[in-house]
Formats: C-alpha cells, structure tokens, sequence
C-alpha cells in the first residue's frame, strides 16, 4: 500500500512527512504511518512552532527597499 501524495509537507530535519493530515515516517526502505494520537499531536503542535518561527525570522529581514542608505563613512 503507498501513501497518500497530495498535500505533502517534510518536518525540517527529519524523516517525518505529513500527506493528507496524517503523518508518515519515510525511509529508503519503505514509509510508516504514525497512528499513536499522542505523537501525532506533539508532531502537529511541533510543526506549528517550526512554522511560526519561520514567519518570525522572514519578518526580521529587511525587503530591498528597507535596506538603509550606505553610510559614507562621515565624510562629506
């Protein structure tokens, strides 16, 4: 049986895939569905974090038209 691929979203750093609002641990050798309610949830509110902290850095970096004026150095 495979799994699911629309909706598909790797946790960073890890073999952990979410397809379909489930979560899969994939490997060369094959995938395995993660059905234990409690993991599940730690994986989503774990993903949730890892998302926001995303968003919260993206918002730290300036766009190009935010970049300050270079600075001469204090000379005229």
């Amino acid at each position: 049986m495979s799994a699911p691929t629309s909706r598909f979203g790797r946790l960073v750093r890890s073999p952990l895939v979410r397809r379909d609002g489930q979560w899969w641990l994939v490997s060369s050798a094959g995938s395995v569905l993660a059905t234990d309610p409690a993991f599940t949830r730690t994986l989503d509110g774990f993903a949730a974090a890892v998302a926001a902290a995303d968003q919260a850095v993206a918002s730290l970096h300036p766009r190009p038209d935010e970049y300050p004026a270079p600075d001469n150095g204090g000379q005229r």
